[in-house]
């Protein structure tokens, strides 16, 4: 899971890389005397893909990392059940304690007194 996601960081960062060679090349286009239209409309096309891809992934890790964040269950996760585990280990340990309070007061109760 956590390879998914680095990998999915990866293609954005090409993504970006290729939106950066889109822009550039339509300035480069457009810097000359005669621009190619199929060529800037290719350009425009492939910077507005890219951004759509960058946009809709970077919005799927923020929902991923909201969710991480606020505690919310998610694939992957085991921090709720390691905290049930020791909240329960935790009031295991109190119960103990307790019956071992409550043996010795029933012991000096039911101990004769010489």
């Amino acid at each position: 899971m956590a390879n998914d996601r680095l990998r999915a960081l990866e293609e954005v960062e090409n993504q970006i890389a290729t939106i950066l060679q889109c822009a550039g090349n339509v300035v480069l286009e457009l810097s000359k005397d005669k621009h190619n239209a199929s060529f800037l409309d290719r350009q425009l096309s492939q910077f507005t893909g890219s951004v759509n891809r960058v946009e809709t992934e970077l919005s799927s890790q923020i929902r991923y990392l909201t969710q991480v964040a606020t505690g919310q269950p998610h694939e992957g996760s085991t921090y709720s059940a390691r905290k049930d585990c020791q909240m329960a280990l935790n009031r295991a340990e109190y119960t103990r304690v307790k019956l071992g309070e409550l043996g010795r007061t029933c012991e000096v109760m039911l101990d004769p007194q010489p």
